[in-house]
């Protein structure tokens, strides 16, 4: 029917002298090909050429914006998953907060591995903190230039190591 309609908005139809009612194609254009033939031809292109089935590191590689990018996402992931274990366990550990506080220091860790703990729980914080105003900045439409992009990334790492380190040995 498709080819029908399209043949008669071409005007590209004749009426045959046998069958007068009936319509003959001269110049009629299949249909096409289905998508299950289109993918086969373009995934047996991309054997032929040796292209990567996905192209991310091999073409781009490593950057500072897709690593900072990662790191968001992965700290905001840890910021909500270590709030709701803390949440959590406030419903159904015994005790309150002092009690686990004092267990935390009958433990003897050591001025070393007790800053080094705090570190590890006040970085992703300050990281997703500075990045989320470095994000903010974005939306208002500011430092989108890649040496921008480059120069907030390095601002963001610094202030965010050295906030989680003042945290870290308060």
């Amino acid at each position: 029917m498709a080819l029908l309609l399209r043949s008669l908005a071409r005007g590209r139809h004749i009426v045959s002298a046998h069958h007068p009612t009936c319509i003959l194609y001269r110049h009629a254009v299949p249909m096409g090909t289905s998508a299950k033939d289109e993918m086969q031809k373009f995934w047996d292109k991309n054997t032929q050429l040796k292209r990567p089935l996905s192209p991310h590191i091999t073409i781009y590689g490593w950057s500072v914006p897709m690593l900072m990018s990662i790191s968001h996402r992965g700290t905001g992931i840890a910021l909500s998953s270590g709030i709701s274990l803390f949440a959590l366990s406030a419903l159904f550990l015994p005790g309150d907060f002092s009690s686990h506080l004092d267990l935390i220091r009958s433990l003897s860790l050591g001025p070393v591995l007790l800053s080094a703990a705090k570190f590890t729980l006040a970085f992703p914080f300050t990281y997703h903190s500075y990045n989320g105003v470095r994000h903010l900045m974005w939306d208002a439409g500011k430092g989108f230039g890649i040496a921008d992009v480059y120069r907030s990334g390095y601002t963001v790492l610094a202030m965010s190591f050295l906030t989680a380190a003042v945290l870290a040995v308060l």
